[in-house]
């Protein structure tokens, strides 16, 4: 590139020397703008003729000098002495714009100079090499010149610093801002990124310029370039020069600074949570329960609400507890939410059969339906689920004293998918269901019955015979005996087995089941007074996977604890609570030879006393030993541990 000439040459100002004080003298200037290799500064020097004029020349970034009158370079340049008597002889030569062309350089001096400046940076002292540009405004350039010592040279260092800089303004921490805009030549505003207007949108704090330093010995520069140059240190911005006579930019700029923090913080006071991304709230809002996220969250905004209303949250819907829920509200969700997979409507009392109905039409992809103690609910809405919820693989519908066996027919005849059922107290099912059912659902896992009055053997062996997938079992309470418990032997994948409270159940049959089902690893013979201490010995001998063996209120004795203790490798868990022949040789022998009990019951053996299980529970402290004493006493450490603090003027 060369040299930008201007059309019109006008006459620059120049400042009086400090030292000589001599007249004014004024020369054209003919070159505004750099090249890529040279420019020409005009130093304090009074005329072309006079003996301190100097000729400057910038390569790869760096001033040099050269004295037109002495032709001496600068020390460590490197600059060849016939190459720079050439061109010195060529500056002194200008004396009009006709004669600007005749100063540019040939291609084989700029050759010269390009050689001569790959080494300049190397012979230049590293504390006269110039820091890099650290502003840039559109349209602005701006060029500090280095001050190179030059024999015979007595201009003074403050007068080549560019005095449109700021001085003397404090460090500060910079604004919470992206950035402070400043003034443009033309009165808009730059920096920043952007235009005034997106400026001001995006919330940035735009700064008057700091009033130019007073100074005696500085006069006003250009108006085109003055005026554009920020001020330093103005927000922070890092840039520190120190200059006298400028305590009034110092305040203008900490003032500047305080109104910019200002914007800052009310910026910040703007921030929401509603900035985040959708997912993210989705994911904040998914850790509520749905009465949180429909009586609270959804409260809040209108985007708050459409975000609860996220077919995620919908996909398992629990309404348990819920009094407001009623068949309104089912017709509801289920006409706008047909991806309900999930539905627990138990202790919802104002929940009919017509509501489940419609829950049931608008859902077919319903999986798992619970509804524990609802006892308005009838055989209609079960058999309206089993039609048309074919998917059905959970239902639990505890405690219906109006279901029968017309709905447990729907389900075998449509819900050929169902695995888990729990039809506890549900007093009107007969085994007639019951083997309608087990016909249908060869897929059964789980079955749970628990004081069903009107179901006997005959339920117990359809199940052994028509569903072998099964692994657990209770019949709890009901009228069944040790020939329908016997078909269970045949459930090889069997891991689970609640017998509690069966009248008829004898040592030769849990016996056989036990050795049987060899993935037997719960087995439940609470409140069974035929159990005793040669059972309880087979039990453990036999019982190659059992981890936990439930014995309350059984006719055993200390045997039966130490027979666990010596044959069984596998036992974790004994409750043998209740059993009024536990002594403290029992507790003792089971809790000194089982090596995997972690768990021993003893509440109300009222034969063990309350030091022995204190003693025991210091020498084995990997064993929860389970008393009155002891389970108040981890009752209050509980309680300690979560605050709560004894009232001394109650207990008083």
């Amino acid at each position: 590139m060369g040299h930008l000439l201007s059309k019109n040459g006008y006459r620059l100002k120049k400042k009086t020397h400090k030292l000589n004080h001599r007249k004014k003298k004024k020369r054209n200037c003919f070159l505004h703008g750099p090249c890529m290799l040279c420019f020409i500064i005009h130093s304090n020097s009074t005329g072309l003729d006079d003996d301190n004029s100097h000729l400057e020349a910038s390569v790869n970034g760096s001033v040099y000098r050269h004295n037109s009158a002495t032709g001496i370079g600068v020390p460590g340049v490197g600059i060849g002495a016939a190459a720079a008597s050439k061109f010195a002889e060529r500056y002194a030569t200008l004396a009009s714009p006709e004669d600007c062309p005749n100063f540019l350089l040939s291609p084989r001096e700029l050759a010269i100079w390009e050689g001569q400046g790959r080494s300049i940076l190397s012979a230049v002292p590293a504390k006269l090499i110039p820091p890099p540009a650290l502003f840039r405004t559109a349209g602005v350039s701006v060029t500090v010149p280095i001050p190179v010592p030059v024999p015979g040279c007595t201009s003074d260092y403050a007068e080549m610093v560019c005095k449109r800089k700021c001085s003397e303004v404090q460090r500060c921490t910079p604004c919470k801002q992206p950035r402070c805009a400043f003034a443009a030549p033309d009165g808009g505003v730059v920096g920043g990124g952007g235009d005034a207007a997106s400026n001001s949108e995006l919330g940035h704090c735009h700064l008057p310029l700091c009033p130019l330093p007073s100074s005696s010995n500085s006069s006003s520069s250009s108006s085109s370039s003055s005026s554009s140059v920020p001020a330093d240190g103005c927000c922070g911005l890092g840039l520190h020069v120190d200059l006298p006579n400028s305590s009034d930019s110092s305040t203008c700029c900490l003032h500047q600074y305080e109104s910019c923090q200002a914007k800052g913080s009310d910026a910040a006071d703007h921030l929401s949570i509603n900035h985040l991304p959708s997912s993210i709230l989705l994911k904040v809002l998914s850790h509520l329960t749905v009465k949180e996220r429909c009586l609270c969250a959804s409260l809040v905004c209108k985007y708050w609400r459409d975000l609860c209303l996220d077919f995620q949250f919908w996909k398992q819907i629990d309404l348990s507890g819920l009094q407001q829920v009623n068949d309104e509200l089912l017709v509801k969700i289920a006409s706008r939410r047909q991806n309900v997979t999930e539905m627990n409507i138990s202790d919802c009392r104002g929940v009919h059969d017509h509501g489940v109905s419609s829950l049931a039409s608008h859902c077919p992809g319903l999986q798992k339906y619970t509804a524990y103690r609802c006892k308005q609910l009838g055989d209609a809405s079960l058999s309206a689920l089993a039609t048309h919820c074919p998917l059905l693989v959970k239902v639990h519908v505890g405690n219906q004293d109006k279901l029968t066996d017309e709905a447990l027919k729907k389900l075998g005849e449509h819900c050929s998918e169902l695995k888990d059922v729990h039809l506890g107290q549900c007093y009107s099912i007969t085994d007639e269901g019951m083997v309608a059912l087990a016909r249908g659902c060869p897929k059964l896992q789980r079955l749970y019955l628990q004081e069903n009055k009107m179901v006997t053997d005959r339920s117990v062996r359809a199940v052994a015979e028509h569903c072998p997938e099964l692994q657990f079992v209770g019949f709890m309470g009901c009228p069944v005996t040790s020939q329908g418990v016997i078909h269970l032997t045949a459930l090889r994948f069997l891991t689970v087995l609640d017998l509690r409270h069966i009248s008829e159940l004898n040592n030769e049959t849990v016996m056989e089941v036990v050795r049987k089902c060899r993935s037997l690893s719960s087995l439940n013979l609470c409140l069974n007074w035929s159990i005793n201490d040669r059972c309880v010995e087979i039990i453990a001998k036999e019982g190659r996977s059992l981890k936990e063996l439930y014995l309350v209120s059984c006719k055993i004795t200390d045997h039966a604890l130490i027979a666990i203790g010596q044959y069984s490798s596998t036992i974790e868990t004994v409750d043998a609570g209740w059993c009024k022949d536990i002594t403290d040789q029992g507790a003792t022998q089971i809790a000194q030879s089982s090596k995997s009990l972690r768990y021993l019951g003893l509440m109300r053996c009222d034969k063990v006393n309350e030091e022995t299980v204190e003693r025991l529970v210091v020498q084995y402290p990997h064993i929860v030993f389970s008393t009155v004493m002891q389970d108040c006493k981890r009752t209050l450490e509980r309680a300690y541990q979560m605050g709560w603090s004894p009232n001394t003027s109650t207990a008083s």
